[in-house]
């Protein structure tokens, strides 16, 4: 069964930093775009980074462009999320997703930036 689980959120003051992963089974991500994404209470789901097939490659939503860092594991079965400078705006719970035959997403991991 593919599925992919999304770990490494948490509670973090503002101007810290979180480093989330996204590791699948039952499928392989080599040779699939990968994206991150994050829905905060009331609000629409976003895409917040997103990175090509080879890793070579990326996109950042404005918001979190020059903080965010998108990339893939050696393991290439993982990928990951390296957030610096979080500010409360980020808060939200985080998605992976992948661009399978379908689109496969995690269950979510909960960022909370707060002091």
């Amino acid at each position: 069964q593919a599925q992919l689980v999304e770990s490494g959120g948490g509670l973090v003051q503002p101007g810290g930093s979180l480093r989330l992963s996204c590791a699948a089974s039952g499928f392989t991500l080599s040779g699939l775009v990968m994206s991150w994404h994050r829905q905060a209470p009331g609000k629409e789901r976003e895409l917040v980074a997103g990175i090509g097939t080879t890793g070579g490659s990326t996109t950042y939503a404005n918001s979190v462009k020059g903080r965010f860092t998108i990339s893939r594991g050696n393991a290439k079965n993982t990928i990951y999320l390296q957030m610096d400078s979080l500010n409360p705006e980020d808060t939200a719970v985080y998605y992976c997703r992948a661009n399978w035959y379908r689109a496969v997403w995690g269950q979510g991991t909960q960022v909370t930036v707060s002091s």
